[in-house]
């Protein structure tokens, strides 16, 4: 959803806040959510009363002024905010939308290190290197004690109780640390997953709540399906029958760097995010084509392309080039294979998709209509260069680029394979 430069906000303090998130922040969140994103969770912090509970009404024109940035921008480090953990938001709609903005505390160094979501991404952003490095940081050197015998005083060798009152132990709100669990939809189903486990192999009661939330994770981040979690499960398990969790997340990693030449899971968009999105789509074929780039992901998209459903090793690992390291929005990756796809005989070729690629990244192209505006300015500058024959013969452009055509545009069936596709998913 965006937001006006009029809208209001207040920060309200979810928390506590202390010297020690700073290490945090900068070291494990930084890496995966980028400095705009900390930097607007420092901004956010410092609109705190004195007592760091609750900001005054302030107008979004005012933080877009203080951390001169876009609205785009700020929608992007808000987003980002919310996914890792560090942000809530609330809205009451009107004229003027009224948001109220909660902040919640970076989780301790050994819940982050030990959540294989954040694990991963951090190792995927930083490298083993500095991965590393991070951890060692943060790891707690280890004393011999085995010659030593604890003395260490109990609470009831000190303190006794006597003439105590009577009271109704009323529980007041008082600040403490609080943190926000990461959200994610899976689409694994554990009672499915089970039954297809023979009891006579795991013991299905010792299964607590932590147990499933991190199979839900592992499936999420290396992208599993239920018969993948199934294998994974008989092959991780303990002598007393119960899922070893770092067997488990080890065999979870091979199994992947295996099928993905050693490389690891990275966290993108899955699809077009929210605010950069067309707001207004009319009946018309283009929109149809717009919204259909925009609402699927870049992994969907190649897909669809191929009779199989099952792109190639070479595709793929572009279109991750595409996201990670050009950070070309979802939508955008989108108009840019279909569009090489139809002038290049239905090949990506890596150095001839990323000068185009760079092109479009220079050009700051963010959506999905400004994708599509600038590949058919190329078009017609390629086009000028080739003779009126010649362009009979080979002129091969994307459904969309012509703006004059809308009845006869050969689509349908393509965007169609593409909607049942995203309900299955």
């Amino acid at each position: 959803m965006s937001v006006l430069p009029a809208d209001t906000f207040i920060v309200t303090n979810k928390t506590i806040y202390s010297d020690k998130d700073r290490n945090l922040l900068i070291l494990l969140y930084q890496p995966i959510i980028g400095y705009q994103a900390i930097s607007l969770y420092y901004t956010l912090l410092s609109y705190l009363d004195k007592f760091e509970l609750l900001s005054s009404e302030w107008t979004h024109h005012h933080i877009l002024r203080d951390m001169m940035i876009s609205n785009r921008e700020f929608i992007d480090a808000k987003v980002k905010l919310e996914a890792i953990g560090l942000l809530k938001t609330y809205v009451k709609k009107g004229n003027i939308n009224n948001y109220v903005y909660e902040l919640y505390s970076p989780i301790c160094a050994s819940e982050f290190i030990n959540n294989p979501l954040l694990n991963i991404a951090l190792l995927n952003s930083v490298g083993k290197l500095e991965y590393e490095r991070i951890i060692n940081f943060f790891k707690i050197p280890k004393i011999n004690l085995k010659e030593y015998e604890d003395i260490t005083s109990k609470f009831s060798d000190v303190f006794a109780f006597s003439n105590i009152p009577l009271t109704d132990n009323l529980i007041y709100d008082i600040k403490k640390s609080n943190y926000r669990k990461l959200e994610i939809l899976s689409k694994i189903d554990i009672d499915t997953i089970l039954s297809l486990v023979s009891d006579d192999i795991l013991n299905k009661k010792s299964l607590t709540k932590d147990t499933k939330d991190f199979l839900y994770k592992i499936a999420y981040v290396y992208n599993y399906d239920n018969d993948d979690m199934v294998e994974l499960i008989r092959n991780s398990i303990s002598e007393k029958h119960t899922i070893d969790k770092k067997l488990f997340q080890e065999n979870a990693s091979k199994y992947y760097s295996y099928d993905n030449m050693g490389k690891l899971p990275s966290i993108i968009y899955k699809n077009q995010p929210e605010y950069l999105r067309k707001e207004t789509l009319d009946t018309s074929n283009r929109s149809r084509i717009i919204h259909m780039f925009e609402t699927t992901s870049p992994h969907d998209f190649i897909c669809s392309k191929y009779k199989t459903g099952n792109p190639t090793s070479s595709d793929l690992n572009i279109i991750a080039y595409l996201l990670t390291d050009l950070k070309l929005e979802p939508g955008v990756v989108n108009v840019l294979v279909d569009y090489v796809l139809k002038i290049n005989n239905n090949k990506l070729i890596k150095p001839f998709v990323e000068s185009i690629a760079a092109q479009w990244s220079k050009s700051g192209i963010k959506t999905v209509e400004d994708a599509m505006n600038i590949a058919e300015e190329e078009y017609k500058k390629k086009n000028k260069t080739i003779t009126e024959k010649q362009s009979k013969k080979t002129k091969i452009n994307p459904e969309w680029i012509n703006k004059e055509i809308d009845e006869e545009i050969a689509s349908d069936e393509e965007i169609k394979k593409l909607e049942s596709r995203m309900k299955r998913s």
